[in-house]
């Protein structure tokens, strides 16, 4: 078998559908604010206050130059509309798109002014807020400029009849710079709870593949061994059906209480509550080891082994005697107990090829890597193959 690749972010594509469709409905929720109705309502609901120019216009202006100012204060809308969705929709081409539209939104705030005199102010409020929306803090020049304009010019026209103290009064100024930090915090708001959703969907993309990643790793553990197993029992009752029925039925018996236990340990892998022991896998392997017709040397005891150890170096008893019974050829396996290290040996000569093809040693080494501690896995001299799981200080001891 191949061995998996490993999890990495950059394998992980966001863009990926969600295999089911509660993932979707989630995904889709968590943009809920930015895309839905909601965001209509954040861009048309400023334009109510458009209206404050509108009566300006109707205030100010009559005939031909009051058409001219509701013309262009329409014309307004449709390019403040057009701006924030170029703005919010991020495309490619936005920036090249957006100066002229700006220019020309700022164009139309400066024609306005005879219309809508001070009040035509009122339009420096989108454009600043397009700014901000736009550039972020970078669009302070922009703020400062508009809300400036806003002050002096109303002051400097002497046919509308204001004093700079008038100007200052005016809400206009104090509006521009605070609908540009309201602007500032939401944007704000909305992209970081985009990357959040965009986040959640990485990580639970990732948490399907690493337990893919685990049941794949599981299920090579758990049948690897046992249809080895069964195999090589099958293959003695077929040899000994002629000779001696009896101890063929009884391997054969063998054979269906192994595949009954298999079927179970797959079961609970799959519901991730399968159950490795020390103890249950020296009796394993001293059977199978026994149907491959290799002499085993197996302690008779685990309580030697830290309780903390136990159950991986059960899982590395199962992959170092099932590689044995498979490929190694051997004709004795020696297996050596301490309270940190388990070692399997065997004089065999196919466990090295063998090993480095499958991916049993490499779940074999994350279950050891993720516990802290130590697999050695390499041929010996003159023959031979040794399978070695350490901790603490016998990591560092010599092979």
């Amino acid at each position: 078998m191949n061995q998996p690749l490993p999890v990495r972010w950059e394998n992980v594509r966001a863009d990926i559908a969600p295999a089911t469709t509660a993932k979707a409905e989630w995904g889709a929720s968590q943009r809920y604010w930015a895309r839905g109705w909601r965001a209509a309502v954040l861009v048309f609901l400023p334009l109510i206050y458009l209206t404050y120019v509108g009566g300006a216009v109707n205030k100010y202006s009559r005939g031909a130059q009051a058409l001219a100012g509701y013309g262009i204060l329409g014309a307004f809308c449709l390019g403040y509309v057009a701006l924030t969705v170029l703005v919010r929709g991020g495309e490619p081409f936005s920036a090249r798109r957006f100066w002229p539209l700006y220019g020309l939104l700022t164009a139309l705030l400066v024609a306005e002014l005879p219309c809508a005199r001070a009040p035509a102010f009122v339009l420096g409020l989108y454009l600043a807020m397009i700014g901000v929306a736009k550039f972020g803090a970078r669009a302070v020049p922009i703020v400062a400029g508009l809300t400036l304009a806003s002050i002096f010019v109303p002051a400097a026209v002497p046919s509308w009849h204001q004093g700079l103290s008038s100007a200052i009064s005016n809400f206009t100024p104090i509006a521009i710079p605070v609908a540009a930090l309201i602007t500032f915090v939401v944007s704000r708001g909305v992209r970081d709870a985009l990357e959040l959703a965009e986040a959640r969907a990485q990580l639970a993309l990732l948490a399907t593949d690493i337990e893919r990643n685990r049941i794949a790793r599981d299920l090579h553990d758990l049948l690897g061994h046992s249809l080895t197993t069964i195999t090589l029992k099958a293959d003695l009752a077929h040899c000994l059906s002629a000779t001696e029925p009896a101890q063929a039925a009884q391997e054969i018996a063998e054979v269906a209480e192994l595949s009954r236990r298999a079927l179970a340990e797959v079961r609970a892998a799959v519901s991730n509550y399968r159950e490795v022991t020390l103890a249950g896998e020296l009796a394993r392997g001293r059977e199978l080891l026994r149907a491959s017709g290799v002499v085993a040397e197996l302690p008779t005891a685990t309580d030697v082994v830290d309780v903390s150890h136990q159950e991986l170096f059960g899982w590395a008893l199962r992959e170092g005697l099932t590689n044995v019974a498979r490929h190694a050829h051997a004709t004795r396996c020696t297996v050596v107990l301490t309270a940190s290290e388990v070692e399997i040996r065997d004089d065999g000569v196919g466990s090295a090829s063998a090993a480095s093809d499958g991916n049993g040693l490499a779940g074999l080494g994350e279950r050891v890597a993720a516990a802290g501690g130590r697999l050695e896995a390499g041929p010996l001299s003159p023959r031979g193959w040794r399978l070695r799981v350490s901790f603490g200080p016998a990591m560092a001891a010599p092979a």
